[in-house]
């Protein structure tokens, strides 16, 4: 009898974070099942086709200055 509720107090008992080992398996289950499934969907066309531009040789990335408050004007 009493191996039966220090199991279930092992169980349930919550660890780092307030969760219980049984909760912190779950989510890592359900995050491995979510991550694996965008791994699966690979790299979109349209940004397979900007990494050749960046990688093919002489290119030049293209910066637009939309004139935010990280603009120093001309100085460094």
């Amino acid at each position: 009898m009493k191996d039966l509720k220090s199991q279930a107090s092992k169980n349930t008992t919550p660890g780092k974070g307030g969760l219980t080992p049984e909760i912190q398996s779950r989510i890592g289950h359900q995050l491995r099942a979510m991550y694996d499934d965008v791994v699966r969907q690979g790299v979109p066309d349209r940004f397979a086709e900007l990494i050749k531009k960046l990688d093919a040789p002489g290119a030049t990335p293209q910066v637009q200055n939309d004139g935010g408050t990280n603009d120093n004007h001309g100085r460094d």
